[in-house]
């Protein structure tokens, strides 16, 4: 079983796919929106006229907050939250998500988190800024928290933050391309990798 050969006194979460289902269509929305298929859509919509930013950004938040109303917690996600917590480790989630959506999912969900940066908060991943914000506000180095996520901005974004990445998928080749510290098939096989450390030294 992989395990950290580090320590870690501090973990962020993705949202979505990460910590909770999500139905959204990002096609759909792209078309909706008018954003080429191959351009990030909220890059493409920060470039638009204020008025047309303004109707896309109206569409997607509308898209995320219907996705709220039935988003789940993954299978591991409450345990492995849980188990932080007892462990006095600090969480947080950054999300891509707006700040009502993210807030919604956390609620309905019941995830003990009370820390979250939205896209509404600073800049998107995978820009740093959101984790560096938090590293500075927990007084933790940045090289002594993990990222977890499960798309390759959330790798990215740890790297340019100087934190360690946490991928979950299961197609390890294609996780390895966008170079993860480390990577587990999902939220349950990283809980089973972290009780063989100390997290509180």
């Amino acid at each position: 079983m992989q395990s950290f050969d580090r320590m870690f006194k501090g973990m962020i979460f993705d949202l979505d796919g990460t910590l909770v289902s999500s139905s959204l269509d990002f096609k759909a929305l792209k078309q909706a929106v008018g954003c080429p298929l191959d351009q990030d859509i909220l890059a493409f919509v920060g470039q638009l006229p204020k008025a047309h930013a303004e109707e896309a950004h109206d569409i997607i938040t509308r898209a995320e907050h219907l996705d709220a109303l039935s988003a789940k917690a993954l299978r591991g996600a409450l345990a492995l939250l849980d188990f932080l917590l007892l462990q006095q480790i600090p969480t947080a989630i950054v999300t891509r998500n707006s700040h009502r959506a993210a807030e919604l999912k956390i609620e309905r969900c019941a995830l003990p988190v009370d820390l979250l940066y939205s896209r509404d908060d600073g800049p998107a991943k995978p820009d740093p800024s959101s984790l560096l914000a938090l590293a500075d506000s927990w007084l933790i180095a940045p090289s002594q928290i993990a990222y977890v996520g499960d798309h390759h901005y959330d790798v990215e974004a740890a790297k340019r933050a100087g934190m360690q990445s946490v991928l979950l998928g299961e197609d390890r080749a294609c996780s390895e391309r966008h170079g993860a510290s480390f990577i587990f098939k999902d939220l349950m096989a990283l809980h089973r990798a972290l009780p063989s450390i100390s997290l509180c030294a």
